[in-house]
């Protein structure tokens, strides 16, 4: 919190909730609601109506006993990340700065006495980097921290002083490893930085603390050499060399290059890629010179729907946690600074009413106030946005064919197109004397399948392998295959009858990301005898389009900053 005394504007309800969201970050995206009772000191019926609440905003799923994490939530992060504009413009850099050294790239920005991550390009090694967007690290056990410290004043040293006396072993960083664990004996090469803070080859590991009682020097350094390195403060093995990258005279963000002591010392990661990291900060910062003003996207403008919830369940709806939630959608691209009035605005909601949210939201620490304007801070990326950034296609459709399958007691699946084949990445099965026997990783060829022919029909010159007839109703003439593929493009869906298999009856539709592009299929799979195929279109086709539309919201919000996982 920015302060001890609470205003007395504060919304108590938004705190509380807010307080839950932490909690279920902090828990990786998932928690018992006795957990979260107990973690929070709340009332279980506090709880109960906060995570009500948070599943009627489509923010956490209710499963049993569980409170889990939903996509949706992505959505608070995002409108920091839209309204920052950095990951929109610099991602495809780092992306192929990844790409060229062959190295995990992380870009980050500066969050009190913090830093955060707000993108990874991760290569994918037995031994990777493990932080996610949105994780917040000590600012004095990073290679970035020292380079925002250069911009420090009094306050922000005062502040991270009393934060080093008041968490000494760093427990307010879930993300990292605490300061009371030893490091391992890590060879350093030398002459690097780090090398005053390990004790010599061959002496007793020592006590991470150390590392933050010369950041001050650090930071010195930094300022003079304009270049930052990490040699295994975080964990034994990490090492990372950090640029800042320049926008209007000051620090926007920091590139980071991190690595490991299997491939590169600290020394070797400078000398060897500092030249070609500084051209790339060149290119970024020619990129925020250049790029033409943002073009604000239309707010969320909830208030009516809160209202609407509330009318619907009564009392376990917590409208004003809803509505200042909602105060943070109201920002986003080209929309970076906003006045009481245009929050009140975007949002629908009285001016009173947002102002009461802004007050509780910047006493928070998610916004800040210049003059007559609020700003989004980096902690808005602390909701959540961690443990769901990891989330892939799979998990997120997860849910939904669940939710599909017991409405229609039918199985659901979801797969994606692998060469001339459909491999099945979700499925949902249904307990039945007859059923469909398939399991996530199954393969099958695309052109026999509902889901392969959504796929295919897609593509604009969809390749067709030799058709082989695996019943007597297999298509096996390419030119009536193609044929199929164009009346399935057109109609939106496949319906393939025991052309697999005898017996075999399903329909699949597509699903798509953000720009329109087929990436999946979903599909509902039944023995013929339970519903003719024109029952199928009348009955299930409408119960699929509407999962896959469900699957496509989620995936949209999932993907506004990053690349989610197909498989």
């Amino acid at each position: 919190m920015t302060g001890t005394v609470v205003p007395a504007e504060a919304v108590a309800p938004l705190m509380r909730g807010i307080a839950v969201l932490q909690r279920l970050t902090v828990a990786d995206g998932v928690s018992s609601l006795s957990g979260l009772e107990r973690a929070t000191g709340l009332a279980r019926s506090t709880v109960d109506r906060i995570t009500a609440t948070l599943a009627r905003m489509g923010y956490v799923r209710l499963d049993g006993r569980d409170a889990v994490l939903a996509p949706r939530l992505m959505e608070l992060g995002n409108a920091y990340l839209g309204a920052l504009r950095l990951p929109r413009l610099l991602d495809a850099h780092a992306d192929a700065l990844a790409d060229e050294l062959d190295e995990s790239v992380s870009l980050a920005v500066g969050d009190r006495d913090g830093i955060r991550f707000i993108h990874q390009a991760t290569r994918r090694r037995a031994m990777s980097l493990s932080f996610r967007i949105g994780d917040l690290l000590p600012a004095e056990r990073t290679a970035p921290g020292p380079l925002f410290a250069t911009e420090w004043g009094e306050t922000e040293w005062a502040r991270w002083h009393e934060r080093r006396a008041a968490d000494p072993e760093d427990r307010g960083f879930p993300a990292v490893p605490a300061r009371s664990r030893p490091f391992a004996e890590v060879p350093s090469g030398p002459g690097e930085s780090g090398d005053r803070d390990r004790a010599p080859r061959g002496a007793p590991p020592v006590q991470v603390a150390t590392v933050g009682e010369d950041f001050e020097v650090r930071t010195e350094e930094a300022r003079k050499d304009g270049w930052s390195l990490d040699d295994q403060l975080i964990e034994p093995g990490l090492v990372a060399l950090s640029l800042p990258v320049r926008a209007d005279g000051h620090i926007a963000c920091v590139v980071s290059v991190v690595s490991h002591t299997s491939r590169h010392t600290a020394a070797g990661l400078r000398d060897t890629l500092l030249p070609r990291l500084r051209v790339a900060v060149a290119a970024m910062e020619r990129e925020l010179r250049e790029a033409p003003p943002a073009v604000p996207a239309a707010p969320s403008g909830l208030a009516a729907w809160t209202g609407a919830s509330k009318q619907e369940l009564g009392r376990e709806f917590i409208e004003s946690l809803a509505r200042g939630l909602t105060v943070i959608t109201s920002f986003g691209e080209g929309r970076a600074e906003l006045t009481l009035t245009e929050v009140a605005q975007a949002t629908g909601l009285a001016r009173a009413t947002a102002r009461r949210a802004l007050i509780t939201l910047e006493h928070l620490g998610y916004v800040t106030t210049h003059g007559r304007v609020f700003r989004l801070t980096p902690r808005v990326l602390g909701l959540g946005f961690p443990p769901l950034s990891r989330t892939s296609l799979p998990d997120i459709a997860a849910p939904h064919l669940t939710e599909l399958a017991h409405r229609l007691h039918e199985s659901a699946s979801l797969a994606v197109l692998i060469g001339d084949e459909i491999q099945y990445t979700g499925r949902v099965a249904t307990t039945r004397v007859m059923s469909v026997n398939i399991t996530v990783g199954t393969r099958l060829p695309a052109y026999a399948t509902s889901l392969g022919r959504v796929l295919l029909a897609d593509l604009p010159d969809p390749h067709l392998p030799e058709l082989l007839p695996l019943t007597p109703r297999t298509i096996t003439d390419p030119a009536r295959l193609r044929a199929e593929l164009d009346h399935v493009r057109e109609a939106g869906y496949a319906l393939v009858d025991e052309e697999l298999e005898y017996g075999l009856r399903s329909v699949a539709v597509p699903v798509r990301q953000r720009g329109g592009q087929v990436v999946a299929a979903v599909n509902v799979a039944l023995h013929s005898s339970r519903r003719t195929a024109e029952e199928c279109v009348r009955d299930i086709l409408p119960e699929l389009h509407a999962t896959a539309g469900r699957i496509e919201a989620d995936l949209r919000v999932a993907g506004s900053f990053r690349r989610v996982p197909l498989g």
